[in-house]
């Protein structure tokens, strides 16, 4: 499981999900930050940044190789 931080109305947030969607990433989970005090104060400057499930994170830029090369065990 994969979870991208992003924010309501934010360009480089859609850019990532496309760039998600060509690096096949499919079992995706969007958290939006601007409602939530917490992670607001921890990823605020940082959106989009994609999660996974054993916590590891990867900041904005990232294109398909990037990706493909960070979920590679």
């Amino acid at each position: 499981m994969f979870t991208l931080f992003q924010r309501d109305d934010c360009h480089l947030c859609d850019q990532a999900l496309i760039v998600l969607a060509q690096a096949r990433v499919t079992d995706l989970e969007s958290v939006f930050i601007d409602d939530a005090p917490d992670l607001e104060s921890r990823y605020g400057a940082r959106v989009p940044v994609l999660r996974d499930s054993q916590g590891r994170e990867l900041d904005w830029p990232f294109d398909v190789a990037s990706v493909a090369a960070w979920r590679a065990p």
